[in-house]
């Protein structure tokens, strides 16, 4: 990865390009391992069912408010990224962004200590930490995107942004075992998974394992995301602030006017939009419809989460050696086809029945998975799991390979505007089918609109644009 190597365009030799040391490579790929926290435990697998099951007045009420908050900070997102992506791209450097957006995921994951069970008058400052943390972990990955191209050749692209996923859900299992092993505990036993009582004092009663997933998200990053700081090179200043604004502005005005000319670019960024509202989506409610459907406490969830972690970490990983050698359209549209199955699949289980037969349900004492119907929903949750890690990898490696090099930054602004215009749309769906119809389930089932959806507009997009191609 650190070697100096001959980069080509389809014109003519380009000059000979040196790229970082491994230990450059390796600072970036920290990043994923430093933010993924924020994703296993706040948004997935713990802190969001403790609050749709334990702080808000019932499941229901649950999801509805977090699909609202998600919906928010997705609206936020969507409409500065980017902006502020051109404004970088012009300015130059990528580092005092992330520290920027990233001491609001650190200020926000913080203040989740607050959330205590019962207590309404917390509810909506607790979104609202949840909401600036969001927009704090999303901004800052918009930028540590943009470092890519610069760290590795175009033929190993795919394999960097795999590992970087693959290395960010082994942190994410790390983080939850640390979580689940040693400080959220059963409330009826007062013991965690390994059987030990919680460490630092926490108490069980008050679910002080489950809130303390906010601080720990936040020293967790603050320690892990050091090496990008001190490792990974920064694209040099180009131009002061004011400059940078103005310049900014104009080129993405321009970026924005040339992409009905692009109709790959186009069609990517739209199918983006709609794919990745779905797995959002997925990702954010899939822990608290398992709390809703089949009663599971934070030890259950978390077990769960760590088996699709793995899973995930399998998927990208093998998924960044399918993108250099497939192509990454080919990669994401067979993880989409995956995720749709598994969409449509859960969405025919609940607790005594499997694809409409019936089965014994689960039982408060039956054991860790112990019912049919948990099994079912463990097994699509590694199928989730396995197609998410590639299709997320592979998403950023075709953005890389479409955007033009000087606007690298602000192509991802756009990308992530289009993964999260409608991020709003999909939580906000969720929430309103779900009260409307008094239904997890329904609420649920709009994720196969996205998926489906996102699946044909990727056919629009032609395999010759999103080839290997100098960045």
């Amino acid at each position: 990865m650190a070697q100096a190597v001959q980069v080509h365009d389809s014109h003519a030799s380009a000059p000979q390009r040196t790229y970082p040391p491994r230990s450059a490579v390796w600072g970036w790929i920290f990043f994923d391992w430093a933010a993924q926290p924020y994703f296993t435990l706040i948004t997935t697998f713990v802190f969001a069912p403790y609050f749709a099951s334990r702080v808000a007045s019932d499941p229901v009420a649950g999801q509805s408010s977090w699909g609202y908050a998600t919906a928010a900070a997705g609206l936020v997102i969507a409409m500065l990224s980017p902006v502020l992506g051109a404004i970088a791209d012009a300015g130059g450097r990528r580092k005092p962004w992330i520290a920027v957006f990233g001491a609001l995921l650190v200020i926000g994951s913080s203040l989740m200590w607050i959330g205590k069970p019962g207590d309404p008058s917390i509810i909506v400052p607790l979104l609202i930490a949840y909401a600036i943390a969001t927009i704090g972990v999303e901004f800052a990955t918009v930028f540590n995107n943009a470092m890519m191209p610069t760290l590795v050749p175009p033929e190993r692209i795919g394999r960097l942004s795999g590992t970087g996923w693959a290395t960010g859900y082994v942190g994410g299992i790390l983080s939850l075992v640390l979580v689940l092993g040693f400080m959220a505990a059963n409330p009826s036993t007062g013991k965690t998974l390994f059987g030990l009582t919680p460490i630092l004092g926490l108490n069980p009663a008050e679910f002080e394992g489950d809130r303390f997933t906010g601080p720990l998200t936040a020293i967790w990053f603050i320690i892990f995301v050091l090496p990008m700081f001190l490792l990974t090179p920064d694209h040099a200043a180009k131009m002061p602030a004011r400059g940078a604004v103005r310049q900014g502005l104009q080129e993405l005005r321009e970026t924005l006017a040339r992409l009905p000319k692009t109709p790959s670019m186009l069609a990517f960024l739209i199918a983006n939009m709609i794919y990745m509202d779905g797995l959002v989506s997925l990702f954010a409610f899939g822990g608290i419809y398992a709390a809703g459907t089949f009663g599971w406490n934070t030890i259950q969830i978390g077990t769960f989460g760590i088996l699709l972690a793995i899973s995930g970490t399998i998927g990208a990983w093998l998924g960044g050696r399918l993108d250099d050698k497939l192509g990454p359209k080919t990669v994401v549209a067979g993880s989409l086809m995956i995720l749709l199955g598994a969409i449509a699949s859960i969405l025919l289980i609940s607790r005594d029945t499997i694809f409409f037969i019936p089965v014994t349900p689960p039982v408060s004492d039956g054991g860790l998975f112990a019912a049919p119907a948990e099994k079912a929903y463990l097994a699509l949750g590694f199928l989730i799991g396995l197609a998410a890690g590639p299709m997320q990898a592979a998403s950023r490696t075709m953005l890389i390979r479409l955007a033009p090099k000087d606007r690298i930054t602000q192509c991802f602004g756009l990308f992530a505007l289009t993964g999260k215009v409608t991020s709003f749309l999909g939580p906000l769906l969720i929430g309103l089918v779900t009260a409307a119809a008094n239904s997890q389930k329904a609420g649920m089932a709009v994720l196969v609109l996205f998926f489906a959806s996102g699946l044909i507009l990727l056919t629009r997009v032609k395999a010759e644009a999103v080839r290997a191609r100098p960045v």
